[in-house]
């Protein structure tokens, strides 16, 4: 890849596929890939649902994979790719495991830790900022999200 927008593309395309293998599965379409040194070494989707699990968020799943993988904690100089803003809880994953850069799709204005309703990832008050990428794939991922919830929606009317 030549350029970090091009890897920044590539990369949370992946993150798309796995949102979309999140919501053949019943869950909210979520997919996340950690990366170092170019290369994949971890990804998640979405599993609350299917794994009786409030904290199997995309995130989390994904900095488990890698802790796991390279048998350590500290994922330090790595970037995590998220199709949608991270949430409080998995921006103290993020913050914790020493993430160097997030690259998100989506905002969330609802939840959203990375700046949108909370500004977990930078915050002075905590010894470890995270570089932050926002709106790459903003439109494929946002909409992925809003033709699922509209369709949750459409089916608890029935």
């Amino acid at each position: 890849m030549t350029n970090s927008n091009e890897a920044d593309r590539f990369f949370m395309r992946r993150a798309l596929e796995l949102a979309r293998k999140a919501e053949r599965k019943g869950e909210v379409p979520v997919g996340a890939v950690l990366v170092k040194n170019g290369e994949i070494i971890a990804e998640g989707w979405n599993a609350p649902i299917s794994r009786d699990d409030p904290t199997a968020h995309a995130e989390i799943r994904a900095l488990r994979a890698a802790a796991k993988k390279i048998g350590n904690y500290r994922l330090v100089d790595t970037t995590l790719y998220i199709t949608l803003e991270p949430c409080v809880m998995c921006a103290g994953a993020i913050i914790h495991a020493r993430v160097k850069r997030v690259v998100y799709a989506a905002t969330d204005p609802k939840t959203g830790a990375a700046g949108s309703v909370f500004e977990i990832l930078n915050t002075t008050q905590l010894n470890h900022r995270v570089e932050i990428t926002s709106g790459v794939l903003a439109q494929e991922c946002g909409d992925l999200l809003r033709e699922f919830f509209q369709a949750r929606r459409e089916k608890n009317n029935r």
